[in-house]
């Protein structure tokens, strides 16, 4: 990689402690009076070198994505230290609050069911995903700002800078399958046909935050004309299943905790527990 970009670029390897505390090694790029800089992890690529690829054939890709992702400009350290130039960009996660206890103890947070809702300034999207920059408790100290304030903004800008995305499950499936275009679920009043939804953001990229958008959760019990259980399928996406398709919601989180321990990353795990939506109430429950 250092052979293989300008002198004005400083190579160097970074690990970083993830969600859920998973830690991941990557490759970061720095260039010169810039002062973000992309890491590219190297997870997927060693299994690629497992599998055959060359070395050369790795560098090749991780320098394609870098040329793609990488920030033109620096964010002034000035912009970052005046609440009013951020607070537009300002966004939302969740996050399982039991398996983030070290991380949350240095970020301000909210406690939803079993889960902490995190802010982030969202710095640039791209087709990779996003460039974000955590928010601290030392920023909220910086901008004199609450957390409860700092909730309502986030929770304006969230559904405003990253769009939701409701579809059937067999869409998303025909669509990972290349056998045709994903269709976003039309909500009128013929009512649901299909036993089972994905609810996300248009990137896929901690997109179970969705949830917390405003009224989401209600439209959705209007369109399937029914209560209906949310199933974490990581911290991207969460899926909604009709109460007249489910089984007990017992076996429900029985099976998203299996889900989770043999077919999804620890760094994307959201939850083990299945959630309830009542209509009448208008509330998520556990």
């Amino acid at each position: 990689m250092k052979e293989a970009v300008r002198d004005s670029v400083a190579v160097c390897i970074h690990t970083a402690e993830k969600n859920n505390g998973a830690i991941r090694k990557g490759i970061t790029l720095k260039e010169r009076d810039i002062n973000i800089s992309p890491t590219i992890y190297l997870e997927e690529y060693y299994r690629q070198f497992q599998c055959g690829s060359s070395l050369e054939h790795i560098t090749s890709d991780i320098l394609r994505i870098y040329h793609k992702v990488r920030f033109q400009k620096s964010w002034s350290e000035e912009k970052i230290s005046v609440y009013s130039r951020v607070q537009e960009r300002i966004i939302y996660r969740l996050v399982n609050c039991g398996a983030n206890k070290k991380m949350l103890k240095d970020v301000p947070y909210i406690v939803y069911l079993d889960l902490a809702v995190v802010f982030y300034v969202l710095l640039e999207v791209t087709e990779y995903g996003t460039a974000t920059m955590p928010v601290c408790n030392k920023h909220l100290d910086m901008w004199g700002v609450s957390k409860e304030e700092l909730y309502k903004q986030a929770a304006k800008n969230t559904c405003r800078l990253l769009p939701d995305d409701f579809c059937t499950m067999s869409a998303v499936m025909e669509e990972l399958m290349g056998t045709a275009p994903k269709q976003e679920v039309v909500e009128d009043e013929r009512g649901a046909q299909d036993d089972m939804y994905v609810l996300s953001n248009r990137l896929r990229s901690y997109g179970a935050s969705v949830i917390l958008y405003d009224g989401r959760l209600c439209s959705i019990g209007m369109y399937l004309k029914s209560n209906y259980y949310v199933l974490p399928s990581s911290v991207h996406e969460v899926i909604i299943v009709p109460e007249k398709a489910a089984v007990q919601k017992e076996e429900l989180s029985v099976m998203v905790a299996e889900i989770n321990r043999t077919q999804v990353d620890e760094e994307e795990i959201l939850s083990d527990n299945a959630y309830y939506y009542d209509r009448e109430t208008g509330r998520l429950c556990m």
